[in-house]
């Protein structure tokens, strides 16, 4: 196949909105409810803060920054309980990050057939198809660390340094780094690399207004910062906990990272096939005095070495969802390095493994969600929430505003109720008394104020 007469920017316009539209429709048309982390983000929104916690007022366990939780929020307000609506905005954000990869990928190339087959390549990467239903914190997370990248390029490429590509910057990693605290490894080797290049081989000359960037974005934290320190950094506290610190050996400090490796690699395998059939040979010269080839070595090798030692040092178990937004530029590494290999008038084995994965992952996800029947999504929230709201109303004319009990099921009942009541954490005495009316039914509790 050659690409020579096609109109490659339409092309991959067209990717992308059927990427959009399969991805929308498929989970929408086959689970019975949306998922957990989706649900519980909802159930956060509904009481917004900076961050949450599991303090006085609400007293419910919250496990991240708010960014996620503002983004849902934001589209409930618009299209209420609508499940097709809340995978729409996942997907939304998935095409956002893939343009912002294209683009960037366009002026690293100049060739919009490179940058396009850079972009194909990520549907070999789960992260990027099969796991975007659920939009959470990971997903949340994908246009603002692309942007970063694409705005970290423009001050690395340009002797010109533009205030406004610094604000931008600075904006994006602020927003990035309140969807999830792990962009901070991608601005660490973005910081590493600007050292590299600027004190060790002197390569740019320093610029004082690379610190705009660093000045919005803790301005922006500020808020974020402030309600981390008067809460006990309990999100942070959070993440920690997920990594087995509290359980750790010596042994964890060697077993943990081979299992990270050994994990990443298994995630990267459908990527790799593709790679395989797109290079004729594979022949290549890594050379650091390629600056473009230095900035991808940063931007992509040295976020996930810096989880890897991380893990070496602490001996902390990496979950795996936490590397979704690592691999968004491994397409336009692996194009860059093999360029010269790459026949673009005979791809029709790269396009046939190509479509095989874009269709096969939403007819997977399809046969997984109806034939499996004990899932999150399988949940029957709405019908839990009708049941609750007919008993209420045989007892109370006044609305519920209030819901107490654990994440996913009080999440639910918020989310599902037409009144959109209030989570406020786990069943207490206290709170129990701080309601007028209140019906419990095994284990959650409903009320009002």
């Amino acid at each position: 196949m050659s690409f020579n007469k096609i109109n490659i920017t339409k092309l991959f316009y067209i990717f992308i909105a059927i990427h959009l539209i399969f991805w929308t429709l498929v989970p929408a048309l086959t689970n019975n409810n949306l998922p957990l982390d989706t649900i519980e983000a909802l159930a956060w929104g509904n009481n917004l803060e900076w961050s949450f916690n599991q303090h006085p007022p609400t007293g419910a366990f919250f496990k991240h920054p708010p960014a996620s939780a503002f983004f849902l929020e934001f589209f409930y307000q618009i299209f209420g309980v609508q499940d097709w609506a809340y995978y729409l905005l996942s997907q939304i954000f998935v095409v956002i990050a893939f343009i912002v990869v294209f683009k960037f990928a366009d002026q690293l190339f100049k060739d919009k057939t490179l940058s396009l087959i850079s972009v194909l390549l990520l549907e070999g990467i789960y992260f990027y198809n099969f796991t975007t239903p659920e939009f959470n914190v990971n997903v949340c997370q994908y246009p603002f660390w692309a942007l970063c990248v694409f705005y970290s390029w423009k001050l690395f490429d340009k002797n010109e340094i533009k205030i406004k590509d610094c604000f931008y910057l600075g904006i994006f990693a602020a927003i990035g780094f309140l969807s999830k605290y792990l962009l901070v490894y991608l601005l660490l080797a973005i910081s590493l690399l600007f050292i590299y290049v600027v004190f060790i081989k002197k390569y740019k000359k320093f610029d004082f207004k690379y610190l705009i960037s660093v000045e919005v974005f803790i301005v922006l934290l500020i808020p974020h910062l402030i309600w981390l320190t008067n809460n006990e950094f309990v999100t942070i506290e959070y993440g920690l906990g997920r990594t087995g610190l509290d359980d750790s050996s010596i042994s964890n400090h060697i077993t943990y990272p081979l299992i990270f490796l050994a994990k990443q690699l298994g995630i990267l395998i459908p990527f790799f096939i593709m790679s395989f059939f797109l290079v004729k040979k594979f022949k290549f010269q890594i050379s650091l005095k390629d600056k473009k080839l230095l900035f991808l070595i940063f931007v992509n090798l040295v976020p996930v070495m810096l989880v890897f030692l991380t893990s070496i040092i602490t001996g902390s178990k990496i979950r795996t969802m936490w590397m979704a937004p690592f691999y968004l530029f491994f397409g336009v590494l692996i194009v860059y390095i093999f360029q010269t290999q790459i026949n673009l008038k005979k791809l029709n084995s790269f396009i046939s493994i190509f479509i095989f994965l874009f269709t096969f992952s939403p007819f997977a996800y399809a046969y997984i969600s109806i034939t499996e029947t004990d899932k999150r999504t399988d949940y029957p929230g709405k019908q839990i929430a009708e049941k609750i709201q007919y008993a209420w109303d045989q007892q109370y004319k006044e609305s519920i505003n209030v819901v107490l009990g654990n994440e996913w099921q009080a999440g639910n009942l918020s989310y599902h109720l037409g009144s959109r009541p209030v989570w406020e954490g786990l069943v207490t005495k206290d709170k129990l008394n701080s309601l007028s009316k209140f019906i419990c039914i095994d284990n959650i509790c409903i009320g009002s104020r």
